[in-house]
């Protein structure tokens, strides 16, 4: 009996919930699809799946072999549709994390056109601004933003992140604006509580991190966003969650000749792990988007052209 067929087999079983389903589906006896269960579990010498008249449930082992064998199919049937020449059709499940400000904006819309463009996709998005275990915890591609340590992790380079330094007009009309990033100490400034600092370009063109303080400190951004909009203080925040603010005067940047170099936004993916054609063309959609001179409405040319380059992390 072969053995692609059993794998199959039991992938079908285990998605419908019943040999009977399974039978009909494929146009054979319930009888078959037992005999080819009982082939695969002899052959594995396990138990995969405890089966009743009315029933079916997985085991423990046979749950853990069901994700193996998904994974094997959808790559097999990407890796057909790839050559095939009805084109490429992307089919299966995608785990995508990433920051929840940037998340909300810059992917979740973009994602929602993805999927309306592959109807086979289905998709688990986790925005989450704590780095995620991207192995353990299954994640197929994370969007991660600023320089990354080396790790055994693979980047794409999708576009460039610059931060500034805004301000309400109603706040610097009260407090005056500081001249150089030293004049900070005299300011309420609204960070991260675990930021190490603000940083700027010195005077000899390095970068330095400057620490502030002030009444509030906060883990999420976007309340830090919504106190410096109130006239709260200075905010230290990235160009593409305050643009619009800043086109529409409700915020004015300052510092702006101390700016420090620019940062990556990047996709991030298991160095070990191939890359199904889902995730692939997932990954170059927002490559796609993020390269477009429309698409960072205002933003500096150095967002609005990112170099795209694969490398490790």
């Amino acid at each position: 009996m072969d053995a692609f067929k059993q794998v199959e087999t039991f992938v079908s079983v285990a998605a419908k919930g019943s040999l009977s389903a399974a039978a009909r589906a494929e146009g054979v006896t319930p009888a078959v699809i037992g005999r080819r269960l009982d082939a695969l579990e002899q052959r594995l010498g396990v138990k995969l799946v405890t089966r009743t008249t009315r029933s079916i449930s997985l085991t423990f082992e046979g749950a853990a072999f069901l994700e193996d064998c998904q994974r094997i199919l959808n790559d097999l049937a990407n890796a057909e549709a790839s050559v095939s020449l009805g084109g490429v059709k992307a089919s299966g499940h995608i785990r995508v994390s990433a920051p929840a400000g940037f998340g909300r904006l810059h992917v979740a819309p973009l994602l929602r056109e993805f999927l309306e463009m592959n109807a086979d996709v289905s998709c688990t998005l986790d925005l989450t601004d704590r780095v995620v275990d991207l192995v353990n915890e299954s994640i197929d591609c994370a969007i991660r933003i600023g320089e990354l340590p080396d790790s055994s992790l693979v980047s794409i380079r999708l576009a460039e992140n610059r931060r500034v330094v805004v301000a309400s007009p109603d706040y610097l009309a009260r407090h005056g604006s500081p001249a150089a990033p030293q004049d900070l100490a005299a300011h309420n400034c609204l960070s991260l509580g675990q930021q190490r600092g603000w940083l700027f370009c010195g005077e000899k063109g390095e970068t330095i991190a400057v620490k502030v303080s002030g009444r509030l400190e906060c883990n999420d951004g976007a309340v830090l966003h919504q106190c410096a909009l109130a006239g709260d203080g200075l905010a230290w925040r990235s160009l593409w969650e305050v643009d619009a603010d800043l086109r529409a005067g409700r915020l004015v940047t300052v510092l702006d000749e101390f700016a420090a170099p620019t940062m990556g936004i990047y996709a991030v993916f298991p160095q070990r792990k191939r890359l199904a054609l889902r995730v692939r063309l997932f990954i170059d959609h927002l490559k796609n988007h993020y390269g477009r001179p429309d698409y960072w409405v205002s933003s500096p040319p150095s967002i609005t052209a990112p170099s795209i380059t694969g490398r490790t992390a």
